[in-house]
C-alpha cells in the first residue's frame, strides 16, 4: 500500500490507496477506488476470494463488515453483519459506562473472529477489564454468534489489540 501526502490547514492527511501485481505482466498498477478513502480502512483480510474490513483507522468498529468487491472497485456492508450482538452498543442507557479498548479481527477458514476489551468504569476510580468473542460466519447472512462466554475481571488489564493467524499444514 502507498500514500500520498495531502495538505489540509496546519495537518497533513495521508491518503491510502492499493497497488496491485499482475503476473502476467510482471507489473505493479494502482487499484482505482480500492482505498482512495480519507480515512482508509483498519484491518483488512482476505477470506476466500474477498477481503473484509470493520473498522478503518479512526474507529476499529463501524458497526458492520464491508467487503471489497473487485469487479466494480466497491466496498459494500455484508448483509447481516450489523447484528447487535457483534458487539457492546455503549450508547444504551443499561450498559455500564464502557470504554472499548480494542477490537481486532482474524479471518479462520470462513469465518471472522472479532477479539473485542472493554473498560467498565464502575465509580471512584473502580474499574473491571470486559473480554469477549464473536465470530461472523461470511458465507451466510446474519452469522453473528459468541463463542464463549463474556470475561470479566477486576481492575485494568494490559490487553493486546491485534492479531496474526497463520494456517500450518502438517
Amino acid at each position: 500500500m502507498a500514500k500520498e501526502n495531502f495538505m489540509s490547514g496546519p495537518y497533513i492527511m495521508e491518503r491510502s490507496f492499493a497497488e496491485v501485481y499482475d503476473p502476467e505482466r510482471n507489473t505493479w498498477d494502482y487499484m482505482a477506488r480500492m482505498w482512495d478513502l480519507d480515512v482508509p480502512p483498519n484491518q483488512v483480510v482476505n477470506v476466500g476470494d474477498k477481503l473484509f474490513s470493520s473498522g478503518d483507522c479512526l474507529n476499529a468498529w463501524k458497526g458492520h463488515i464491508e467487503s471489497y468487491d473487485g469487479k466494480h472497485n466497491l466496498w459494500n456492508i455484508v448483509d447481516g453483519s450489523s447484528s447487535p450482538i457483534s458487539t457492546l452498543d455503549d450508547t444504551e442507557k443499561n450498559w455500564p459506562n464502557l470504554e472499548r479498548m480494542f477490537c481486532t479481527m482474524a479471518p479462520i477458514g470462513t469465518r471472522l473472529y472479532f477479539l473485542a476489551g472493554y473498560r467498565i468504569m464502575l465509580g471512584d476510580n473502580i474499574s473491571r477489564t470486559r473480554s469477549e468473542v464473536h465470530v461472523f460466519e461470511t458465507t451466510s447472512g446474519n452469522g453473528w454468534r459468541s463463542l464463549i462466554e463474556t470475561i470479566e475481571e477486576d481492575g485494568e488489564k494490559e490487553l493486546c489489540s491485534h492479531s496474526c493467524v497463520m494456517k500450518l499444514n502438517s
